[in-house]
């Protein structure tokens, strides 16, 4: 039995992206808390070929990260981000304010999850888009 666990899903439909994309294009974009905190991600590609990927192989199983190899932190994802819509992301919420928004929800906002796919990589899986800027540009693209 296998049990994926995916990190933030970058598509242009929606999920992180479609919360994130219309306040950077705004220019109102920026880090979450310190932005030390990492967030695994991955594109859809990659996730989907990941999940296929598990289906196939048998000897396969236990805890599989679905996640991107290059692990960034928050501050990293805002800036790339950033860069990715030309808009800056000056701005940061700082943790009060997340916890006064959110409440519980907070820690899973300002947790940090420094998560890289061992089982994937140990099992030869190939990913499309392993930099984040161009998973990114990719997932934004029209």
């Amino acid at each position: 039995m296998v049990r994926l666990r995916a990190g933030h899903v970058l598509s242009r439909r929606g999920g992180l992206l479609g919360m994130l994309r219309p306040l950077f294009t705004l220019a109102l974009g920026g880090r979450l808390g310190d932005g030390l905190q990492y967030m695994p991600w991955l594109h859809i590609v990659d996730h989907v070929a990941a999940i296929r990927f598990v289906l196939e192989h048998d000897d396969i199983s236990g805890a599989v990260n679905s996640c991107a190899p290059n692990p960034v932190t928050n501050r990293e994802f805002t800036r790339t981000l950033g860069r990715v819509v030309n808009r800056p992301a000056p701005w940061f919420v700082p943790r009060l304010a997340i916890r006064a928004a959110v409440g519980d929800g907070a820690e899973e906002i300002l947790f940090s999850q420094r998560t890289v796919p061992g089982v994937l990589s140990a099992h030869g899986f190939s990913f499309r888009y392993p930099v984040l800027e161009d998973a990114l540009a990719a997932a934004l693209q029209r």
